[in-house]
């Protein structure tokens, strides 16, 4: 039997502390169902942005071998609730690290921006720990080159959270085989090889909070949702022609169909959820009042304005910097009215994670 590429048999028990910082990630082609152990239904490429973070550190501690073992803080304080999906994520990626068995994990996290309200707090969070316990890992593996570090990083993420994949490197990931991207892979996200247009660097992402709370249905259970979902072939046949489409579009520099693209490609991970069986909506009035706007503003003033939307009611605005001074007065004279205290996020495309 053919061994598996992550998992390494030298022994590994040391004293040993990191500290890694991991970007959140906005998908511009969506992926939305998911099949085996966190493998995508569809495939999905997103930027990788810069401010919206979290930072984790995870001291490791020698101890007698068994199942995983870890204390977690957030923003200083205990927080049970986030037990559950670590223990969860630690027993995934058990096989992968067998080294866990033998180590106490003291991780130490916090964001930059609200969790669990449609900004992808559990991609960049998942991401943060992978990369600390892969950089473990690598200490004692010196021939690992950036290119096996950063796959094993995204394999092991992907095991936490789908889209934490998306959040190892930049300023764009692919996640899930495509004939439009070589070495595409479900089981772990790439840069991919796109010699993009120029009018994509610095490209903003101005985020909308028009609701700081939790979403009301967890991503997990939409996934699960397009199981058996009437319009899920279409939708990932959907997903792979919006992908090439895409692909020329960063190369091209066409803003009219990179927006196109960007905004169906929202509306459509919305129209699943709302024909899904239960129903739900996450978007909001304000949400659609943004929206609305914004196809006014974008009607009037031919100015590259698009939004997108995750799996919340938040709204995320790109446009190129060169438009910068003149989006952002609309953005505070229109717009703010509809966010919860008049709350946003200035963000831009990214490079990735890195250690701290």
């Amino acid at each position: 039997m053919e061994k598996h590429p992550f998992i390494f048999d030298t022994p590994l028990v040391a004293d040993y502390k990191t500290q890694w910082q991991a970007p959140s990630n906005i998908a511009l082609v969506k992926y939305w169902g998911k099949h085996g152990q966190q493998l995508p239904k569809n495939p999905s490429i997103s930027f990788t942005l810069s401010q919206c973070v979290t930072t984790t550190s995870v001291h490791f501690s020698p101890r007698k071998a068994g199942a995983a073992s870890f204390d977690f803080l957030f923003d200083q304080k205990k927080q049970p609730n986030f037990h559950p999906k670590i223990q969860q994520f630690l027993d995934r990626i058990t096989p992968y690290f067998p080294a866990l068995k033998q180590h106490h994990l003291s991780i130490s996290s916090q964001n930059s921006f609200p969790h669990s309200s449609g900004i992808a707090s559990s991609a960049s969070a998942m991401a943060a720990l992978a990369l600390c316990i892969v950089d473990f890992e690598k200490q004692h593996h010196p021939q690992w080159g950036d290119k096996a570090f950063l796959q094993k990083a995204s394999f092991l993420a992907r095991l936490g959270s789908g889209s934490a994949a998306r959040s190892i490197a930049g300023p764009l990931m692919v996640w899930g085989q495509s004939n439009a991207f070589q070495h595409s892979s479900d089981q772990y996200a790439v840069v991919p090889h796109v010699d993009w247009h120029p009018v994509f660097n610095h490209f903003q992402d101005t985020i909308l909070i028009v609701d700081k709370g939790q979403k009301k249905v967890s991503s997990t259970l939409g996934h699960q949702l397009m199981e058996g979902h009437p319009f899920a072939k279409q939708r990932f046949e959907q997903a792979h022609h919006n992908l090439s489409q895409l692909k020329t579009a960063l190369t091209t520099g066409d803003l009219d169909q990179f927006i196109d693209l960007t905004e169906a490609e929202a509306l459509s991970l919305h129209a699943m959820m709302m024909t899904s069986h239960p129903r739900f909506v996450l978007m909001q009035p304000n949400t659609l009042a943004i929206i609305n706007k914004i196809w006014d503003y974008r009607s009037q003033t031919a100015l590259p304005l698009c939004f997108t939307l995750d799996a919340g009611a938040n709204v995320h605005l790109l446009y190129p910097e060169q438009h910068r001074a003149l989006i952002m007065d609309f953005i505070k004279t229109e717009l703010l009215a509809h966010c919860q205290q008049g709350q946003y996020i200035e963000d831009q495309v990214g490079n990735g994670a890195k250690k701290i």
